[in-house]
């Protein structure tokens, strides 16, 4: 009885996390689509060129690394299928290269935000786009190497370790963590925080134009705190905290699980990876959805690409004051010479024939 209790429990595991593992895919692939679209289709977009640099690394790893972790995942895993040695080394190559750059990106485009916002009148100060991503793709391209270092993958009889956790890195594993996790989460704490001081020193800056207090007793009250009070700056910091909180979230459990030892990384490594891996889905609500423009552009092109309905006819046709305007208005006929046309009867113009013959 506690083996089929047991069996079935393991079975449930498997299948909810199936179908969460799928809608973190189909949500991955479906947003950062959208998402593109929006940014190509939008030329104001100041950080652009980074914004569309994380879709299209989250959509190379949505289709890349996440089907692969669904077909291969370990037991008890998501997936029962064996890779042979080739393929298992090309996925654990791909996995070490798109975690770091799809991080590191993150930390640019954070860093994009943060001289707009910052430094707005200083763009000699700001490096360009081409040079920062090549950056990126230079340190994710060296660790993906260093994975290809590690002991080589088990053949297909044995469980097939793919992935940087299990099988990858080997010594290098604390330097691929430093890399890949702890220097972007510095970079995105550091530029947030910025911005955040920044909004908060503006909101408690007082408004142009205000008027001295005078010195009398309702002024003196009005100086004292309010009973309930609030944090100044407090709606500008939903963005820096959401970017923040969501970074750590997702990535946090996956870089701790980098610097344990290689058994007990082997046994989360299934639930830490899936957890890093919803960060691909959540870049295009969190980096799309909340940013304004955004926001306004996706609403534009959903409005051109949507069919318009038919114009009904306004209710000022049908007043009693238009409807006779249209009724006394002459019939507009090309047709009919103007010899032709019907004499108006003297007693609806209002005229006699004496001041008619006059005129």
């Amino acid at each position: 009885m506690a083996n089929i209790t047991g069996f079935s429990a393991t079975e449930l595991a498997g299948s909810v996390g199936l179908i969460l593992a799928v809608l973190v895919e189909v949500g991955a692939l479906l947003g950062n689509s959208a998402l593109l679209v929006v940014v190509l289709r939008t030329p104001g977009l100041q950080d652009a060129f980074y914004l569309a640099h994380l879709c299209v690394v989250d959509l190379l790893a949505a289709a890349s690394i996440m089907p692969l972790g669904l077909l291969a995942a370990p037991p008890p895993g998501l997936g029962r299928v064996r890779l042979d040695p080739a393929s298992c080394r090309a996925a654990r190559f791909l996995s070490a290269a798109l975690l770091p750059a799809c991080t590191l990106g993150v930390a640019a485009l954070g860093m994009a935000r943060y001289r707009l916002i910052v430094h707005p009148l200083r763009p000699g100060a700001r490096p360009a786009p081409a040079l920062v991503l090549t950056v990126v793709w230079a340190a994710a391209a060296l660790l993906g190497a260093l994975s290809l270092l590690g002991p080589p993958p088990a053949p297909p009889p044995a469980p097939a370790r793919c992935s940087v956790l299990a099988g990858g890195l080997g010594p290098f594993r604390p330097l691929w963590a430093l890399l890949a996790f702890a220097l972007p989460a510095l970079l995105l704490l550091g530029a947030y925080g910025s911005i955040f001081l920044v909004a908060r020193r503006a909101a408690l800056r007082p408004p142009r134009g205000t008027r001295l207090r005078s010195d009398s007793l309702d002024s003196r009250l009005s100086f004292l705190p309010p009973l309930r009070p609030h944090l100044p700056g407090g709606k500008a910091a939903l963005a820096p905290a959401l970017a923040i909180g969501q970074f750590a979230a997702c990535w946090l459990p996956y870089g701790c699980a980098c610097l344990a030892p290689a058994a007990r990384a082997a046994a989360a490594e299934a639930a830490v990876t899936w957890v890093a891996y919803s960060a691909f889905a959540a870049h295009p609500f969190l980096y799309g959805l909340l940013q304004r423009p955004v926001r306004l552009a996706l609403g534009r092109l959903t409005r051109r690409a949507l069919p318009r309905p038919p114009k009904a006819c306004t209710s000022q046709a049908w007043r009693p004051r238009a409807l006779l305007q249209r009724l006394q208005r002459p019939p507009k006929d090309p047709a009919l010479d103007p010899s032709q046309a019907p004499e108006k009867p003297l007693e609806l113009a209002g005229q006699s024939p004496s001041v008619s013959d006059a005129t």
